[in-house]
């Protein structure tokens, strides 16, 4: 499965079953063995693993950059070794707690106001943001440079005004 944006996993390892820290632990030895850049494909059912890996992602220099449901109450985390590299922002847009099409408006707004070349950030943890983003971004003539997963249902979406 080829995700936009984060491509296709180099590994992957199930560990469904397992309690926390499993999950953290298999990941890390799964990690260990990949190239900076590379992603893995963790499979989880521990309701613990989702906050703990975020943290740890954090605290390792790696990412967690797409989560999704799975079957039998499993997450698929993708989880790419090393940061994809800082994007600078001009502007920051913060709007987790609204709900779509609000972060699309107000983002559009700024936007107007933005250079061709100026980047903004933009945050939400609105459920369908991830994919009304990357539509929207693409219908736009927007450069969607990055997109993070930071935990607790939300993104860090970076747009680059052409």
């Amino acid at each position: 499965m080829n995700l936009p944006h984060v491509g296709e996993p180099a590994a992957m390892v199930d560990l469904t079953g397992l309690t926390c820290p499993g999950p953290i632990l298999g990941a890390r030895e799964i990690l260990e063995g990949l190239r900076d850049g590379q992603v893995l494909l963790l499979l989880s059912d521990c309701p613990g693993t989702r906050d703990d890996l975020f943290a740890w992602a954090r605290q390792t220099g790696n990412e967690v950059i797409h989560t999704e449901p799975r079957e039998r109450g499993a997450t698929g985390y993708y989880v790419r070794k090393g940061r994809s590299g800082t994007v600078a922002a001009h502007v920051r847009l913060d709007m987790r707690g609204v709900c779509c099409p609000g972060p699309i408006v107000e983002a559009r707004q700024l936007l107007k106001g933005m250079k061709p070349g100026e980047v903004l950030k933009l945050v939400s943890d609105c459920p369908g943001v991830r994919d009304d983003i990357a539509g929207w971004a693409e219908a736009t003539h927007l450069e969607l440079v990055s997109t993070a997963g930071t935990g607790a249902g939300a993104y860090e979406f970076y747009l680059r005004k052409l």
